[in-house]
């Protein structure tokens, strides 16, 4: 029965994996109020969100408390992101936070996933909508406000990536109530220019601050603009609505604009491989036909061009001996069997060839005569057949045929008895 016991480390294994397999627990928010908080020399932060009636140990690791934008302290009411696991070591379950703010914008969090999910249902998020971003651009639209530090951003860093392309600013309010519908105008009003890329954005802030970038009004003009568009919103660890539509995400402004545009510098050093790479193919090219005008002027036939004429003419010269010998050696052999006709018999006396003729037709006259079983007749032999065909033996009659006995005057017929 021992075998079945199990360890404290393997219960607490397999509590946690039910944990984490559990859909509720995996992207949580929870409200509560801080206690008990210790930051660690590590950036790590151990805590207790508690409200009136319980409480549950927690820990925000240094990758996402460097992006708090308060310090947290004892008391504060706050909402958290965040996934429910168990610490095995110690048996514990705890909240693992990847997100904290203050407590008061809960709503938002709310309407954000609500918004997010009903677009991402509709397809806008899907990435066969993407367009590609022009590698070369002539002209560039940003809409955002025409002050602060984004735009100057946005615009130093095209200037010095790539000073050939033209920017055009969209300016528009990008926080408050108004900030949406004005995003929107701005986004519309730039289709109207020819504008090889759109950057649509503001610097970092708080989510009240980015939300005008979550209202699906922007989403939705954004997904419907002609105009390749990249989205650039605060800082990297912030997302908004306006992200995921876009079609391309960058984590800062700065970011967008190296997207946009390529750097003149790579360009130029690409632009010098080549053209040594060109240099380089032309010049080896000249080298070698320059190997072969030589060693073609080196030829017999370039330094004595006579003597094409030379060899064409004593091979024209073989050629006529050859046809003149051949139209001799064809006369005479023509006339060798004239000279033989001409010496036959035959063509000198003619009346030879006929009596030749006449007495060979007669030997073979004499010769079928012998044959003839008409002169057999005549000489008072007899023909005996049965039914027409010839008897040659006794032994091919038998008693009561009938026979035709052949004479030369006539034919008898007779019964064998």
């Amino acid at each position: 029965m021992q075998d079945e016991y199990l360890t404290v480390s393997q219960i607490n294994a397999y509590i946690n994996r039910k944990l984490k397999l559990d859909p509720n627990l995996k992207n949580i928010y929870v409200k509560g109020e801080l206690s008990n908080i210790n930051i660690y020399r590590s950036g790590h932060i151990y805590f207790t969100l508690k409200d009136e009636g319980a409480q549950i140990s927690a820990v925000m690791f240094k990758g996402m408390a460097r992006f708090l934008e308060f310090e947290p302290k004892d008391g504060m009411k706050v909402i958290v992101k965040g996934k429910i696991e168990v610490y095995e070591k110690s048996g514990k379950y705890q909240l693992y936070v990847a997100r904290m703010t203050k407590d008061g914008i809960g709503e938002l969090y709310e309407a954000y996933e609500k918004l997010k999910k009903k677009l991402e249902n509709e397809g806008l998020f899907d990435t066969t909508h993407k367009k590609e971003i022009p590698k070369y651009p002539k002209k560039i639209g940003v809409v955002t406000a025409e002050t602060g530090a984004a735009i100057r951003d946005i615009i130093t860093t095209i200037k010095k990536r790539y000073p050939y392309c033209e920017i055009l600013v969209f300016s528009t309010l990008v926080q408050g109530n108004l900030a949406a519908p004005q995003i929107v105008r701005q986004i519309r009003h730039a289709q109207q220019y020819d504008i090889d890329t759109l950057i649509v954005g503001r610097g970092g802030g708080s989510i009240e601050d980015l939300w005008p970038f979550n209202e699906e009004i922007v989403a939705r003009a954004i997904y419907e603009c002609e105009i390749p568009v990249i989205s650039a919103v605060g800082h990297e660890v912030d997302c908004t609505i306006s992200d995921y539509v876009a079609d391309k995400r960058a984590p800062t402004p700065t970011g967008a604009a190296m997207i946009a545009v390529p750097d003149i510098n790579e360009i130029t050093l690409k632009l010098d491989q080549l053209t040594e790479r060109i240099n380089k193919s032309i010049n080896d090219k000249i080298t070698q036909n320059r190997l072969k005008i030589d060693a073609i002027s080196q030829k017999q036939i370039l330094k004595n061009p006579e003597s094409i004429y030379e060899i064409k003419g004593m091979n024209l010269d073989n050629l006529l001996n050859k046809l003149e010998y051949a139209s001799k050696s064809i006369i005479l052999e023509n006339k060798n069997k004239l000279f033989k006709l001409e010496n036959k018999n035959i063509l000198k006396n003619p009346d030879e060839l006929l009596r030749i003729k006449k007495e060979n037709y007669l030997k073979n006259l004499n010769k079928l005569e012998v044959l003839n079983p008409l002169l057999t007749l005549k000489r008072g032999y007899t023909l005996t057949k049965v039914e027409g065909k010839i008897i040659s033996s006794s032994k091919d009659v038998k008693s009561g045929d009938k026979l035709d006995v052949e004479f030369d005057d006539g034919t008898i017929n007779t019964k064998v008895i």
